[in-house]
């Protein structure tokens, strides 16, 4: 198997440096992002990782190579990088592995517009050319290699951010945000010294790429600790947790109680609601039933989506929706060329705070109806096999393959979908209430292991 079918994924490249990833690897990558993407130019960003600036300097010459010019905006978030292949309308490159720990790097990529590139959209093509030149029989160079300029788009981008929110709304709020030595300490920052009411903290806000304070994925209930800690010690009125490349946040409130993703999609959509009366909102098929719920209960129209980011920005697209949520704390805003921000998210959930005059722990009750299990994997030999075995066991109940297999057994549901890269099972579970769900995942991982 080759090198590049370990590391291309659904929705983007990422691998072990360097002996998955390195700068042959990389400059193949290039070459093949380039040929795919017929551009005249693109642009490329990267997070703090020790890694990355070999990386991107070897898939910049194999981009430029193809006669394709480079406009490199250095050190960024993964939403920065979006927002500039939104603005300057071209295909971009952004180096990071977002959550993973230190020895892994990684690319996302995406077309002009900040249109995603993933296992339906084009990422195959990619890895084609890339292993053509691999295997030293890739495309020729052009007869004029492109050039590399760099730009700086920080400022713009902080101005896009507050741009999604009315500052007067969010008031005097303090905040702490843990940026987990990832690139919030950069962007995080910059977005709210233009908002003159917060007083804002940073948790490890050091760009630091071997993480060494605690992992950057804030999916972990453990790697929250520290902010919540820190959210009730200080008297904060909510905290931030941000991922490795901070396109993703998690909230917690005053009280130091984290938010799910699927509270904050429900949060979020009913504030865009209010901007955009009857708009289509989407949400993964992980998510709650409360997010449907609320979308339609306030005039909206809910859409239920795979899970990853390249299938919502796609529906989004298609269907104009100006909103989507996932349970992973991917927030996807049609304004932000359908891609995800989790400053954008944060601001929107402070505003709702700050409207709303009560404290995050009294505004988030409404969107909370039922008992969630969290994602709870399970090592399998066959996924495939143990799939089907549990769909036959609840046969008498409704389901759909849309991601996975999901069960509707009427007062609880559950998704049970396979890893893209491990021996594992996904199981997620919502019920009426924390007794019946306990009682129910009991039940279904017996069978998941029988």
């Amino acid at each position: 198997m080759s090198v590049l079918d370990s590391i291309v994924k659904a929705y983007d490249i990422r691998g072990t440096v360097p002996d998955q990833l390195d700068a042959d690897v990389a400059h193949a990558l290039g070459v093949g992002f380039a040929t795919f993407v017929r551009a005249d130019q693109v642009v490329i960003g990267r997070d703090m990782r020790p890694s990355g600036p070999a990386l991107v300097e070897a898939f910049s010459r194999g981009v430029m190579e193809q006669g394709v010019d480079v406009i490199d905006i250095g050190l960024a978030s993964t939403d920065l990088m979006y927002y500039a292949a939104g603005v300057l309308d071209m295909p971009g490159a952004m180096f990071t592995a977002s959550h993973n720990p230190a020895g892994y790097n990684g690319v996302k990529l995406c077309l002009s517009g900040a249109r995603p590139i993933g296992i339906d959209t084009g990422l195959p093509d990619v890895q084609a050319v890339a292993q053509q030149v691999l295997d030293g029989a890739g495309p020729r160079q052009a007869v004029t290699c492109g050039a590399r300029t760099e730009r700086t788009l920080l400022d713009d981008f902080a101005d896009h951010v507050i741009s999604f929110i009315d500052p007067v709304e969010i008031g005097s709020l303090r905040v702490v945000a843990d940026t987990a030595n990832g690139m919030g300490g950069l962007v995080v920052p910059a977005v709210f010294e233009r908002l003159d009411s917060v007083e804002l903290e940073v948790m490890f806000g050091e760009l630091d790429g071997t993480f060494p304070n605690h992992p950057a994925d804030p999916l972990q209930p453990a790697n929250q600790r520290d902010l919540r800690a820190r959210v009730v010690a200080g008297g904060f009125d909510l905290g931030l947790a941000f991922d490795g490349d901070a396109d993703r946040v998690f909230v917690v409130d005053e009280t130091g109680n984290g938010l799910s993703g699927s509270t904050t999609t429900a949060i979020l959509a009913a504030a865009t609601l209010r901007q955009h009366p009857g708009a289509t909102i989407l949400h993964n098929l992980i998510c709650s039933r409360t997010v449907p719920e609320v979308v339609s209960e306030l005039g909206g129209t809910p859409l239920r989506t795979k899970v990853g980011h390249s299938f919502i920005k796609q529906i989004m697209a298609e269907t104009g929706a100006v909103f989507g949520g996932e349970h992973s704390a991917h927030y996807y805003f049609a304004r932000n060329f359908n891609a995800d921000s989790g400053l954008i998210a944060s601001l929107m959930v402070m505003a709702e705070v700050g409207r709303s005059a009560q404290p995050l722990s009294v505004v988030r009750r409404p969107y909370e109806r039922y008992a969630a299990s969290g994602e709870i994997n399970t090592q399998v030999d066959d996924a495939a096999a143990v799939i089907e075995r549990i769909s036959e066991q609840y046969s008498e109940c409704g389901q759909d393959r849309l991601d996975g297999l999901t069960v509707d057994c009427g007062d609880w549901w559950f998704n049970l979908r396979p890893s893209n890269t491990e021996p594992l099972l996904r199981l997620n579970l919502e019920a009426a209430d924390r007794s019946s769900c306990d009682d129910a995942v009991g039940t279904l991982l017996a069978q998941i292991t029988s």
